[in-house]
């Protein structure tokens, strides 16, 4: 295959000389003008941002076909699985940890579906640690197969389906009966079934844009979703006394250490940002000092850009359990100011004053200056909702989550009146998905209706 590195693109443009709607995508690799024609502008798009990516990345093009090498080696796939591990390899330098990691779980899933009856089929749990832990993972992140793992790789690679298999709709009605399973076998929720589809719909869709399908199979199958609830429970929200108690309550857990802190008392702090500034727990495990303005009077003020989420190593760029991010939702070089009261300022001087703060500036720590992991700090609140709760509200959905503070501080900045464009600032939503997350969170609006049906009814 001879390549070139020098590569340039021009916009789409409407194909004037049909007579139904198309778009053209044009490029130039090595001085040789190269074309592709799609229905819909937004298919064109899609597949000229993919080109952009692959030459911002310094693949080499092909000269006789124009594709970068990631997308050669999808065109050269024969079976299922060979294309989505070239799937797998195009889409993982621009996925986020998180997204690898939900891409991996969903193709798990699918793809032991997407199998002929071979005889010596691995069981279940061995397919899928095979899949998640080795074949869904770039080339050169795949560690070295021991033995039972190798024979059930050998097993998926003889037994894939061939590609043009998935033109018949009985051949991948499987895998989206299997997305809807748990792995016990029992029916999965209805957002896990979601997600799991639209990773295998964005598979066939690209496919299709390498002209490997000529429809994307899924569209075919009558295959009805489950409705999902993208609302907050209202019973997860705690009011300010609430709040306030489990505050206290953190500081006593693990009080019995030998300096007489606590594991409580050194994240009580993280905890309190939760509610008083509606911080995701991945935003205050990444709260820095030099993020915080905490005058000695009046408002202070977060600035956060930046985000800690967790997820497993073998997903990260790093190594790290907690790769540095972006803003959710937001643009790389996003920031956003969350004003913070009084009472959460005091909190924060406090603790910096007791603990400090880690070599990068973080707020908050493990006790030997390391990222806060997520099993440590759910474990202390639980510790802390048996403290600070009766026993039927320990039992309920209250504050469940440390998440669920975030929930309650936006529910009380909504219902305290405050304009829902400034709520979803703060908050780092879009008015549009704040309003229909916490429109079960919003007091006073049944009272309201009640009273004005009741006016009509006795006019």
């Amino acid at each position: 295959m001879t390549t070139s590195y020098d590569v340039k693109f021009w916009e789409i443009r409407r194909n004037k000389s049909s007579k139904s709607p198309s778009y053209e995508v044009r490029w130039k690799v090595g001085g040789r003008e190269k074309s592709k024609t799609y229905k819909t502008k937004a298919l064109g798009e899609s597949f000229l941002t993919d080109l952009r990516q692959a030459a911002r990345r310094g693949e080499a093009f092909d000269l006789e076909t124009g594709l970068p090498e990631s997308m050669t080696k999808a065109k050269d796939a024969r079976t299922v699985i060979d294309f989505v591990k070239a799937y797998v390899e195009a889409r993982w330098p621009y996925a986020a940890a998180k997204s690898r990691d939900s891409m991996s779980d969903a193709l798990a899933t699918a793809l032991p579906a997407l199998t002929t009856e071979k005889a010596g089929r691995p069981d279940a749990a061995l397919l899928r640690k095979a899949l998640c832990q080795y074949v869904l993972l770039p080339e050169g992140k795949r560690p070295a197969m021991p033995a039972d793992i190798a024979r059930a790789v050998r097993w998926l690679e003889a037994a894939s389906l061939n590609m043009e298999d998935l033109n018949e709709t009985k051949a991948v009605r499987p895998a989206l009966d299997a997305l809807a399973l748990r792995l016990d076998g029992k029916q999965a929720g209805a957002n896990t079934i979601r997600r799991k589809r639209a990773v295998l719909h964005h598979v066939f869709e690209y496919a299709v844009e390498l002209e490997e399908l000529p429809s994307n199979p899924l569209h075919r199958i009558k295959w009805k979703l489950p409705k999902t609830t993208e609302t907050v429970d209202p019973r997860v929200v705690v009011n300010p006394r609430q709040a306030r108690e489990l505050l206290v309550a953190l500081t006593y857990v693990g009080k019995r250490q030998r300096d007489g802190k606590g594991r409580g008392r050194r994240l009580m702090a993280m905890f309190a940002c939760m509610y008083f500034a509606a911080l995701r727990p991945g935003e205050a495990v990444s709260l820095r000092e030099q993020d915080c303005y905490l005058p000695l009077q009046g408002w202070g003020r977060i600035t956060l850009d930046g985000s800690r989420p967790e997820v497993n190593r073998r997903w990260t760029d790093t190594g790290d359990a907690h790769e540095l991010r972006g803003l959710k939702h937001r643009g790389e070089d996003d920031v956003r100011r969350i004003p913070i009261p009084p009472e959460l300022i005091k909190i924060l001087r406090q603790h910096i004053e007791e603990f400090g703060v880690a070599p990068d500036g973080r707020l908050f720590s493990s006790e030997r200056g390391g990222v806060v992991a997520s099993t440590a700090y759910t474990e202390v609140w639980q510790e802390a909702r048996t403290l600070a709760l009766t026993p039927a509200q320990v039992a309920s959905p209250l504050a469940r989550r440390p998440y669920d503070l975030r929930h309650a501080a936006v529910s009380l900045w909504l219902n305290g009146g405050v304009p829902a464009p400034e709520v979803a600032v703060r908050a780092g939503h879009g008015v549009d998905v704040l309003l229909r997350v916490y429109a079960k969170c919003i007091d006073g609006q049944e009272e309201i209706v009640n009273q004005r049906i009741a006016d009509v009814l006795t006019a």
